[in-house]
């Protein structure tokens, strides 16, 4: 995107594009920017609207940047989402978070119960790329995104899974199955 490299299934860009026309978030908490082309695209999104910023979340970096640190709505932090300071986020009223770092199953569920309360209701938690299971990289993952999914909403009644997001454009016609989390509670 716009010269960054990104890795994500058409349909989940258009995706993003209407939840954020649907929740209007103050804030979008992104972990994981690895190359940055995602968190480019969404905060030009955030920019068209002219509200909300990104704080993008990742261990290291990964080449050149410089477009991120430039744009007026994106913030970036390095040491990983176990680092980040959820003190941050209190400024803000309406907040979107979107894990897109290791999809390791451990790291999808932490940050599940790190930050599923700073989720605005009904603003979503999406996890991705939960599609490595159906790819068969499941074992790879220690059960992945899926996996931790599960185990979280089986513990957390606060979150459904949005299935209007997982089929707009046909049966599970994303690479987040089962990851639209929105909070009703």
């Amino acid at each position: 995107y716009n010269g960054l490299k990104s890795l994500k299934c058409p349909f989940d860009y258009l995706n993003y594009q209407m939840i954020i026309d649907e929740v209007k978030p103050d804030l979008i908490i992104e972990i994981g920017t690895h190359y940055g082309g995602n968190s480019l695209y969404l905060a030009d999104l955030l920019q068209l609207r002219n509200k909300g910023m990104l704080h993008t979340i990742d261990i290291e970096e990964y080449g050149d940047l410089s477009k991120l640190d430039s744009h007026p709505r994106i913030k970036r932090f390095l040491g990983g989402y176990q680092n980040y300071d959820v003190n941050l986020i209190f400024e803000y009223n309406t907040v979107l978070i979107i894990d897109d770092g290791s999809h390791q199953y451990k790291d999808v569920l932490n940050s599940l119960k790190k930050f599923n309360q700073l989720v605005s209701i009904n603003s979503y938690f999406i996890v991705e790329d939960g599609v490595l299971s159906e790819l068969g990289y499941e074992e790879s993952y220690e059960g992945g995104p899926l996996r931790a999914i599960e185990e979280f909403l089986s513990e957390n009644k606060n979150f459904i899974v949005e299935e209007k997001w997982i089929n707009f454009y046909g049966e599970n016609a994303t690479f987040n199955p089962l990851g639209y989390l929105k909070r009703i509670n």
